[in-house]
């Protein structure tokens, strides 16, 4: 098979590359986000407070011309703060529908496990079906529509943790690490040399792709082959998982389309027009971490789902 030519993919590259002017360290956060928009898929992010969860998705909303909205997760947040409601109009005598924040291209979920379930399934719905209901009637999301939920590690008391069946519909759990000595150094120089998060205009981020960029790209990941060797590595990867004796709950079905979709996107992101089992691998942990399971023994002996999912690799034969 050929390399396919460039087009699409170099406006994706400066994407990536305008939202790198704002966020020093985190490529490989700022890649499973570009996955995610090629994927029509959300993404899950996991840090503590300070390494840039925010700054990431505003960045990445202006190097796309895409409206973007940042919703504060909090145990008193309702449906209908999210969602929009009917609000009556005096003039009219007639209820009128006013959109929420849900009705934009980027909604960023800021700690979403701290908002009741209640508010975290309203979310659901939208992430799922790309509409929400109100007072019975279904009204359609804007396209493109990603959701990107951050939430922080270390603190968990006041927290409602997501339950299994919304973890799963996010396509990929994206670790943003503290970055390194040099990367923390180049921070500080950026932030001494004037750099301010909050106009990123200044910081000289422009748009370099737009919703037509966005639509070709899609269509030609959806050209991507996936030869019946590589698709049967997937499955067997995924039914590892449900047989591993660390874990109680293995990955679905669901996570082996998750995982061959986000496994064409970085297939194409790297010039080629067919999956090779690397690139299986590179998104093995982003797309499977937060759909499995550890048993309570597992964990207390140390174990983690990164470590689970790195033996499964190991055990599973790689197709030639």
């Amino acid at each position: 098979m050929a390399v396919v030519a460039a087009g699409p993919r170099s406006a994706l590259a400066a994407v990536r590359a305008e939202v790198g002017k704002a966020v020093v360290g985190q490529d490989s956060v700022i890649t499973g986000l570009v996955i995610c928009l090629l994927c029509r898929g959300h993404a899950l992010l996991e840090g503590v407070p300070g390494v840039a969860k925010t700054l990431l998705v505003r960045a990445l909303a202006g190097s796309l011309s895409l409206r973007s909205a940042r919703v504060q997760f909090t145990a008193d947040l309702m449906p209908g703060d999210l969602t929009g409601s009917l609000i009556y109009d005096a003039k009219t005598a007639l209820f009128q529908f006013r959109e929420g924040p849900v009705f934009t291209n980027l909604l960023l979920a800021d700690e979403i496990n701290r908002t009741p379930p209640k508010t975290q399934a309203a979310l659901l719905e939208a992430m799922q079906e790309r509409q929400v209901s109100v007072e019975g009637t279904p009204r359609p999301l804007p396209e493109p529509f990603l959701v990107a939920a951050t939430q922080n590690p270390v603190e968990y008391e006041g927290t409602y943790p997501l339950p299994e069946a919304q973890l799963d519909r996010f396509l990929v759990k994206l670790t943003v690490a503290v970055p390194g000595r040099d990367e923390e150094i180049g921070i500080l120089a950026r932030h001494a040399a004037g750099f301010d998060p909050g106009d990123l205009a200044a910081a000289g981020l422009r748009p370099a792709a737009g919703a037509a960029d966005l639509v070709a790209a899609r269509a030609a990941v959806g050209n991507v082959a996936v030869a019946p060797e590589v698709a049967g590595y997937i499955v067997d990867l995924c039914r590892a998982t449900r047989q591993s004796p660390s874990l109680r709950l293995g990955v679905s079905p669901r996570g082996a389309t998750a995982l061959q979709a986000a496994s064409r996107a970085w297939a194409w992101l790297a010039g080629r027009d067919f999956v090779i089992p690397d690139d299986v691998k590179a998104l093995a942990r982003p797309t499977l971490r937060h759909r499995v399971q550890l048993r309570p023994e597992a964990e207390l002996e140390g174990a983690t789902a990164d470590g689970v999912v790195d033996a499964v690799l190991a055990s599973v034969p790689v197709p030639r």
